[in-house]
């Protein structure tokens, strides 16, 4: 490149173009050219500059070791003119200058650069009238910086407080989704429960990215003004939150309190990354301004108009379900308070932390380290954390519950033993069960000659259902169909080894009920027009053919398919069971944070005191139970279950019903079905209260009035909600199918108040009937029968109880006024009415 050529490129790409051509040309005449290779140092910090040197092409970047002021780092373009100031003014070199690339350099030497200066006095006029020009330009930003940061300061965030503390895989998968935000520039939405410090995360973000060193702040959009003039700035007045911000990031925090005038502009500044300033009224639109803020929304929930905008969306789960994190998040709670206070630091019990695990802590990570920090302060100095603690850390859901296995740990024992039910059912019921059956076919027929069939209708029946408000399903532990459905299983599984079906659950959760359904109202029907009460050998059927579908079902599927789905029995027993006042459950926390090979579900060896099981045979995990319908408490999970989390509580009666219940419609037709039932059963006595003269014995009047009597209570309720609901005197009402679960109390107590006269009028008849059946005469033997009247006052005092249950049940489940449900309350009393004219009268 000629002289001419260097002075015309000097003028216009670099900063001596101020000085006169005469200037530019002598330093032209003494330029020397330079080719550096990559990483290599042009100059070291400290040192005396040897030369002036001028980028012409590649890149060069400071390597600063003064960390403190990281403004000095910076990279060269060409056109650079490197150590001007450091040679007019003998300093020394201010940092380390690295070549990035290979690198083209003009260079005049020192010792030149120096003559130079003293031929030309130009050249350091012109450097001061630059270096004034600098400094005016420098305070001007530095007034701005200091405006910008009185305006930022009330929002700033400083640092992030912690990480994401946990090795569940939501921790994982939390840090994950923030790494993979902090790599680029889009926006987030943090959305989840109260208490789980989102604004953290949004911080941690900030802070992770390449723009960490620019400023971040949280503005509380509950207190933004409606005009949005704080965050937006006024056209043509003070700047809003956005300009002042720059690169920086804005956490928008609580979304959901955004005043809606705003949310067009937010959607707008989402969208397309512009906004408007404000303007007065009648004054033209301002056009709209871009911003490089990155934003991040911080909320409870998203909000549909807004999350298809943006880049992110991290939802953060609650601790509830991080329960393998509560630990980890309890030491790290105890550090930060013992470095603050400068306190010993204690040891949290394991009685503690279980009890802590098994709490669902609705107010988060907040709570826990309240809890943690009030434990400590409780403990005044001790070495450990007990449970008795951290007392306040009770679930709703654990309320007014007693765990009957703690309380008695010989029944915990017990029903560990293999006698609960394995024995029993197969030592003695597999055996009873087929004598039982053999007794039905070929001994006398009728219930007086026959003990086998008065110990069915006179004692099953009335003792399982005044046991289900105590103990639930316990009939379906030591069931005989199931025992020989087993039986089934383990047998052809030996003579023709396979792998049994899985259970279709899906079709069976959507059509299982109506075929239980189904086979109850047939079973009603047979026993009414067929006497199944006073026949043996066709109540031997009845119990063959339940007993049959549960040995080909089990045949073809794992596990007890047709005791969960199926069984007409079961599905009675797991209505019923809802009002029982104990539960078989597990601590949730404990299920969650210890638990890796879930063998009271699936089965598995023998682990810790955990007994070696072949898993649940409903394929319930008690953890995750919500009412007692799908378990027979046959204690498989409390023997396999090495931490001890399963519990079997003392409740309140039902309580279930108007907490957590999930209604289903085929249960709610069950329900209706047995109330029918109650009714059928009283067929002559309803047609003497009703005035009705039809034959029984023709066996179609017979069969109509039969289906007529089954289906005209579920008409009856569901006429009057209706009819309720068409006046409006709910003005809001729940769902039929909700509601209907108030009825089961007199469902229950209406079937035992029928059964009442089986079980103290014949069920005391036992020893002589039993010689009966074997031919011999049992006339002198005792017999322990109660008299009618107290018969009638049993049934009545029953009765009553049903309906005052049913009306208390109605109102928790409602969870309306007395009067709003009055209707409700009236119609039960009806059917109670009915039932007492036809049973106790």
């Amino acid at each position: 490149m000629t002289s001419p050529e260097m002075v015309t490129w000097l003028q216009e790409r670099t900063s001596l173009g101020i000085l006169s051509p005469e200037v530019l040309n002598a330093i032209a005449q003494v330029i020397e050219e330079q080719v550096l290779p990559a990483q290599v140092n042009l100059v070291d910090e400290g040192t005396s500059p040897e030369a002036l040197y001028i980028l012409i092409d590649g890149q060069l970047e400071c390597d600063n070791t003064n960390h403190s002021n990281s403004a000095l780092v910076r990279g060269f373009l060409p056109g650079e003119v490197i150590h001007l100031q450091e040679l007019l003014l003998d300093e020394l070199a201010t940092f380390t200058i690295v070549t990035l690339t290979e690198c083209h350099l003009w260079v005049v030497s020192a010792e030149k650069f120096r003559e130079l200066v003293t031929q030309y006095p130009e050249i350091a006029q012109a450097l001061s009238r630059q270096l004034a020009q600098e400094l005016a330009q420098a305070t001007s930003a530095l007034g701005y910086e200091q405006e910008r940061s009185v305006a930022l300061r009330p929002y700033l965030v400083t640092k992030a407080q912690r990480g994401i503390v946990g090795t569940s895989r939501y921790a994982v998968r939390l840090r994950e989704q923030i790494r993979e935000a902090a790599a680029d520039r889009k926006s987030v939405d943090i959305f989840g429960e109260p208490g789980l410090e989102k604004d953290n995360i949004a911080a941690l973000i900030h802070f992770g990215s390449p723009k960490r060193r620019e400023p971040i702040i949280k503005v509380n959009c509950g207190i933004l003004q409606t005009s949005g003039a704080d965050l937006f700035g006024r056209a043509g007045g003070k700047p809003g939150l956005l300009e002042w911000l720059g690169e920086g990031t804005l956490v928008l925090n609580n979304i959901q309190e955004l005043p809606e005038e705003l949310l067009p502009s937010v959607t707008q500044l989402l969208k397309t990354g512009t906004y408007t300033p404000v303007n007065r009224s009648g004054e033209t639109a301002p056009q709209p301004r871009p911003s490089k803020a990155r934003i991040l929304i911080v909320s409870e929930k998203t909000l549909p108009t807004i999350e298809r905008f943006v880049g992110h969306i991290i939802k953060v789960p609650p601790l509830r379900v991080r329960k393998a994190d509560v630990q980890a998040q309890v030491e790290y709670y105890t550090s930060l308070y013992i470095r603050a206070r400068g306190v010993p630091k204690p040891h949290i019990t394991p009685e503690a932390l279980r009890r802590l695990q098994s709490y669902d802590f609705p107010g988060n990570l907040k709570e826990l380290k309240n809890l943690v920090e009030r434990a400590i302060v409780q403990a005044e100095g001790a070495n450990e954390l007990t449970e008795e603690i951290f007392w306040p850390a009770e679930a709703k859901k654990k309320r007014f519950r007693v765990n009957l296995l703690n309380a008695y740990p010989r029944l915990r024992r017990f029903l560990r033993s293999p006698w609960w039910p394995d024995r029993i059912n197969y030592g003695f019921t597999a055996t009873a069960f087929a004598i039982i059956l053999a007794i039905l076919f070929i001994g006398p027929q009728t219930r007086d000659r026959n003990f086998v069939l008065n110990f069915f209708w006179a004692w099953w029946w009335p003792f399982f259902l005044f046991l289900f408000p105590f103990l639930g399903r316990i009939w379906c532990s030591v069931c005989p169909f199931m025992i020989y459905g087993e039986i089934t299983q383990k047998l052809s599984l030996w003579l023709w080894p396979r792998k049994l079906k899985r259970w279709p659950r899906q079709e069976a959760e959507k059509w299982g009920g109506w075929f239980m359904f189904g086979l109850f109202t047939l079973i009603f029907l047979w026993e009414e027009l067929w006497h199944l009460e006073n026949t043996a050998y066709l109540s031997a059927c009845l119990l063959l053919l339940i007993t049959a579908g549960a040995m080909i079902f089990s045949a073809l599927f794992e596990r007890r398919f047709w005791c969960r789905y199926l069984c007409p029995i079961g599905g009675m027993n797991g209505l019923f069971a809802k009002l029982s006042m104990t539960e078989l459950r597990a601590q949730q926390g404990i299920c969650s944070a210890s638990c890796t090979t879930y063998q009271c579900y699936k089965g598995g060896p023998q682990k810790g005191e955990g007994l070696e099981t072949n898993g649940c045979p409903l394929y319930s995990h008690p953890a995750q139970l919500e009412d007692n319908r799908d378990c027979v408490l046959c204690m498989t999970c409390l023997k396999a279950c090495p931490h001890r989390s399963v519990e079997f509580n003392l409740r309140p009666p039902g309580i279930e019903l108007w907490t957590t219940h999930v209604p289903r419609t085929y249960e709610v037709a069950l329900l209706f079905l047995l109330l029918g039932g109650i009714y059928l059963h009283r067929l002559p006595e309803l047609q003497s209260w009703l005035g009705l003269k039809l034959d029984l014995t023709q066996f179609w009047q017979h069969f109509g009035l039969s289906l007529l009597v089954l289906i005209i209570p579920a008409i009856f309720t569901f006429g009057v909600y209706g009819l309720l609901k068409l006046l409006n005197f709910n003005r809001k009402p729940k769902s039929f199918v909700e509601l209907a679960y108030g009825y089961l109390p007199l469902v229950l107590g209406g079937n035992l108040a029928h059964y009442l006269r089986l079980g103290l009028g014949e069920g005391g008849r036992i020893l002589p009937v039993t010689f009966a059946t074997f031919g011999f005469s049992g006339e002198q033997l005792p017999i322990l029968v109660a008299h009618p009247a107290v018969i009638a006052f049993l049934q009545g005092a029953t009765i009553i109880f049903s309906v005052l249950m049913t009306m208390l049940l109605t109102q928790k489940i409602a969870k309306q006024s007395v009067r709003s449900l009055l209707g409700q309350h009236l119609a039960a009393i009806a059917l109670a009415a009915s039932m007492w004219a036809i049973i106790v009268l």
